[in-house]
């Protein structure tokens, strides 16, 4: 299960909405602890992708100043969201070959410019596939 603040995941809508028809990206960053993970904040990047239609690319320059970032606010990187413009919340072959393990990975079907549904995934120990992943929102306390 991924528990994500609403806060965050209300961030990934709508970078998800304003960057319509182009595919977003952006890291989710949190706590993680005894394999429990909450995503607190979700990070909008640029999308380096040649073809920003159907894919994103994270470059690495970015990779290392999201990664110093994220250490200095004392957080986590725990993975990616990104959107499929006019296509389903569910992982491309592209999203599978590119996929890390360790990391979550946020998927959201924005259809003519409306998020419409989200899922959560993360690849599979056998890394042949990516697993769904529960989203869940808990009260914020």
């Amino acid at each position: 299960m991924i528990a994500i603040a609403r806060a965050a995941l209300d961030a990934i809508h709508a970078h998800c909405a304003d960057a319509y028809p182009l595919e977003c990206c952006g890291a989710l960053v949190g706590k993680a602890s005894a394999g429990r993970r909450r995503v607190e904040g979700a990070w909008p990047l640029q999308n380096d992708a040649s073809a920003p239609r159907v894919r994103f690319v994270v470059s690495p320059e970015e990779y290392r100043v999201l990664e110093r970032r994220a250490d200095e606010g004392g957080w986590t990187l725990l993975g990616f969201y990104h959107s499929h413009p006019d296509a389903a919340a569910r992982p491309s072959a592209t999203d599978l070959s590119n996929a890390w393990p360790n990391f979550d990975y946020i998927i959201v079907s924005v259809m003519a410019g409306t998020p419409a549904a989200t899922h959560g995934w993360r690849l599979a120990v056998d890394r042949e596939s990516m697993v769904g992943e529960e989203l869940s929102c808990p009260s914020e306390s």
